[in-house]
């Protein structure tokens, strides 16, 4: 049975509700430099799903957990077994309450990864970076060149 629900934005929650939590390596790019970060990120049911099936991934390990584990309230728990200098992924809270609804929808991803277990056979890889400030700069080179004769009507 559901505990009282604690969460104004999503009364279809309730703080027992499962959810999992990653600790992925991203990077941040300053000056110049790039640098590696550790971020805690919610993962969704599908992706879960597809992780464990071997895809690379940033994700070191993955924690299944509560959502009132996580969410006090309006602060933000580390989770235990989670580096203490580790920071949260922007907008945190909105995708918490989003991937918990998908575990409600999809309940056999549950079962990829038992409550209070850790999940740390994921195919790891940096080889493709994860650059959280990245900004496209779109330049006049990007434009496609095209034929003389594309608007002509001949």
């Amino acid at each position: 049975m559901a505990s009282v629900t604690s969460y104004p934005n999503a009364p279809d929650l309730a703080a027992d509700d499962y959810i999992v939590i990653g600790l992925a390596t991203c990077f941040v790019k300053e000056d110049g430099e790039v640098y590696e970060v550790e971020v805690i990120e919610p993962i969704p049911s599908a992706s879960l799903e597809t992780l464990v099936k071997g895809i690379s991934t940033s994700f070191k390990f993955a924690c299944a957990t509560t959502l009132g584990s996580v969410l006090e309230e309006d602060k933000l728990q580390i989770p235990a077994g989670f580096p203490q200098t580790a920071q949260f992924c922007d907008d945190f809270v909105e995708r918490a309450i989003a991937a918990a609804r998908t575990y409600k929808r999809r309940e056999a991803a549950k079962s990829l990864i038992p409550l209070g277990a850790t999940y740390t056979e994921f195919k790891y890889s940096t080889e493709r970076k994860r650059v959280l400030n990245a900004s496209r700069v779109v330049t006049k080179e990007d434009n496609v060149k095209q034929h003389s004769h594309t608007h002509k009507v001949l």
